[in-house]
C-alpha cells in the first residue's frame, strides 16, 4: 500500500505545485471531499504513520529508555498527535481533485468507487500495482538480457571483440 500512496502523494504534490491560485467552488470542494473519503486516502495515510513514527523514535528519544516510554505513550494508536496533518492532507488533496475535475466528474468518479466494482478495485489496487511493477521489472530484465546478447552478436559480426 505504501508504494501506491507514495505514487498518489507524488502526483498530488506535482498537481498542488502547478495548481492555479483560483479556489474551487464550495460545490466542487464538497464533491472532492466526498471522493477523498470514498477513496479512503486518510486511512492509507494513517496506515503509514506507524512507520514514520518508528523512524522518528531513535532521533527523538536518543536511546534513552525514559524518553522512549513517553514517546511510545504519546504516539500510541489513537493519539491525536498527527490528526492535524491528516486533516490538512485530506483538505489539500480535495483541493487538487476539485481543481482537476468538474463537479460532475467528481460525482461520477465517486459513484464508481462507491459501487461494488469500484470497491473491489480499491481493495485490490495495491496488489495489482505490485504485481504490475513486478511484471514490468521481470520483462525489463529479460529484455535487457536479450538485447545485450543481440547487441554483442551484432557488434561481433562487425568485427568487434567482445
Amino acid at each position: 500500500m505504501s508504494k501506491r500512496l507514495l505514487t498518489i502523494a507524488g502526483t498530488l504534490l506535482l498537481l498542488v505545485c502547478g495548481a492555479s491560485a483560483q479556489a474551487p467552488s464550495p460545490e466542487a470542494m464538497s464533491a472532492a471531499r466526498k471522493l477523498v473519503v470514498t477513496l479512503k486516502v486518510a486511512d492509507q495515510y494513517r496506515a503509514l504513520l506507524p512507520q514514520l513514527l518508528l523512524k522518528l523514535r531513535p532521533v527523538v528519544a536518543q536511546d534513552r529508555p525514559e524518553i522512549e516510554r513517553d514517546y511510545d505513550a504519546v504516539t500510541a494508536p489513537g493519539s491525536n498527535i498527527y490528526a492535524p496533518f491528516v486533516a490538512s492532507m485530506v483538505e489539500q488533496i480535495a483541493v487538487v481533485y476539485a481543481q482537476s475535475f468538474t463537479v460532475d466528474e467528481l460525482r461520477q468518479i465517486d459513484g464508481f468507487y462507491a459501487q461494488p466494482a469500484g470497491k473491489k478495485f480499491l481493495e485490490k489496487s495495491d496488489a495489482l500495482a505490485q504485481a504490475s511493477a513486478q511484471i514490468g521489472q521481470d520483462v525489463s530484465q529479460k529484455a535487457a538480457d536479450e538485447l545485450k546478447q543481440r547487441l554483442i552478436e551484432a557488434l561481433r559480426r562487425k568485427g568487434h571483440k567482445l
